[in-house]
């Protein structure tokens, strides 16, 4: 199986205020490229190329770093496309009810999966996923490490690699974090609970 780079689930010049279009076209277009096109030559030496993507991470996983590091980066850029919208949506429904059950308010969950994305050394996600037992967490995954077929379901996520922001804050991740949540795509989260 061949793996492609999806297109951008939104015009990259929405969100002046916070990521640039030329941010954009780097990570998109050279980053996320680059781990597809890596992944896809990694694969022709391995007897489980044509399985999905989520397979070849659960194949990889532990044993063969270079498939699991670009098949993993492939998944969770994609799934991070797809948390961005440039008009945001307000969060309502079955995501609302779980975050104020279990963190207490929105609020309070903005700032502990705030907090978590600030204090990640290095390079990683933040990851907002619900467990097994349904109640939900978040967690700090480093480098490409992702919970794409792991037992616990992904619902949010947000880079935290350098590339993701630098030509645009430099090294302030805080105000990248910060800017993020005006553009949270709560209805594709909402449908990964379904």
């Amino acid at each position: 199986m061949t793996h492609e780079l999806p297109e951008l689930p939104f015009d990259p010049s929405g969100f002046a205020d916070w990521t640039s279009a030329e941010t954009f076209s780097f990570h998109h277009g050279k980053h996320h490229a680059g781990y597809v096109k890596k992944l896809n030559a990694a694969l022709e030496n391995v007897d489980y190329k044509e399985k999905s993507l989520n397979g070849v991470i659960a194949s990889s996983r532990g044993k063969e770093d270079g498939v699991f590091n670009n098949a993993a980066q492939h998944f969770n850029h994609s799934f991070f496309w797809n948390c961005l919208s440039p008009s945001g949506s307000s969060i309502t429904g079955q995501i609302s009810e779980m975050i104020d059950r279990d963190f207490g308010s929105l609020d309070s969950f903005k700032e502990q999966f705030s907090e978590t994305a600030l204090k990640h050394f290095g390079s990683g996600w933040a990851w907002l996923v619900q467990a097994e037992d349904g109640k939900l967490s978040i967690r700090g995954y480093h480098d490409a490490d992702t919970p794409a077929d792991s037992g616990d379901k992904p619902l949010l996520t947000l880079d935290v690699w350098e590339h993701a922001y630098y030509l645009d804050f430099k090294n302030d991740r805080k105000a990248f974090i910060d800017g993020f949540w005006k553009y949270v795509n709560w209805e594709y989260v909402n449908s990964q609970l379904a």
